[in-house]
């Protein structure tokens, strides 16, 4: 299916569809196929324009799953989707065979975590498949990125980077047109850094390619609300109206629904 982030006048949402036990926030709720392929079809109801399938955590201090596992869960999934007319699937791993394995089955999109750092193989598989790519910063790993954080200038070198990665990409033969980037909020960031990022949101802007924000329900919010998992949804749809405020292209969410009024709010009062 042919989709161009260029064509879209408000900003894309990306539903969240964790195929784990556990993810940080629904690690567990889908985890057989008929439960996934319902909360994809619920969430494409709701307005999510990408469905983006997860099978391994990447929360803090996560362990790394084995590939073939990773494969178990997200394939039988996607190939499900695929069979949806006009859904937009994306795979969320850094490893080049699940990758591949994915676009096979019917994934439009490599949503990698580590901006193709982790895996060598990963752009050509990328390129190989005409995909498109999300590249995201992090520092270290996931078991490792939120021991002591820290940056002088955190928007200037997460600019650095994705500038690298997507250059990086491009002469790897992927297209430049479907590549979007994502400053990685909470992947390996102090609080002062996920507010940083939201803040100066548009200086990612001059790297001339769509900029994906992911906030839902993440632990800076818990850290500034003083408040649970459980009870963040405020914070993130509070998190969401300053990003699109701020020119986010694209919102990946958990709640597709929340983040949909959300957008319709803000949207209203910046074409006033």
């Amino acid at each position: 299916m042919a989709w161009a982030f260029q064509c879209k006048t408000t900003p894309v949402i990306m539903g969240i569809l964790n195929v784990t036990p556990d993810s940080f926030s629904d690690g567990g709720r889908h985890r057989s196929t008929e439960d996934a392929v319902d909360h994809a079809r619920l969430m494409i109801e709701e307005g999510a324009d990408i469905i983006d399938v997860g099978g391994e955590s990447t929360r803090p201090f996560s362990e790394p799953v084995a590939e073939k596992e990773e494969i178990r869960r997200v394939i039988p999934v996607i190939e499900r989707l695929h069979e949806i007319p006009g859904a937009f699937i994306s795979v969320d791993t850094y490893k080049a065979n699940v990758a591949r394995e994915a676009l096979k089955a019917g994934a439009d999109m490599v949503n990698d975590i580590s901006g193709l750092t982790y895996d060598d193989a990963m752009a050509g598989v990328i390129a190989g498949n005409d995909a498109h790519a999300v590249i995201m910063h992090i520092k270290g790993t996931p078991r490792n990125m939120q021991e002591n954080p820290w940056y002088d200038d955190v928007v200037g070198e997460i600019s650095a980077f994705l500038h690298e990665r997507v250059e990086y990409a491009v002469r790897s033969g992927v297209d430049r047109e479907k590549i979007v980037i994502d400053p990685g909020i909470g992947f390996g960031k102090r609080v002062e850094d996920n507010l940083r990022i939201l803040k100066m949101l548009r200086a990612f802007h001059e790297l001339g390619r769509p900029v994906l924000i992911g906030t839902s329900m993440k632990s800076f919010i818990g850290k500034l609300t003083d408040m649970p998992l459980e009870e963040r949804v405020e914070g993130t749809l509070a998190s969401l109206a300053v990003a699109i405020m701020n020119g986010a292209d694209v919102l990946r969410v958990h709640d597709v629904r929340g983040a949909k009024k959300v957008l319709k709010i803000v949207k209203a009062v910046m074409d006033a």
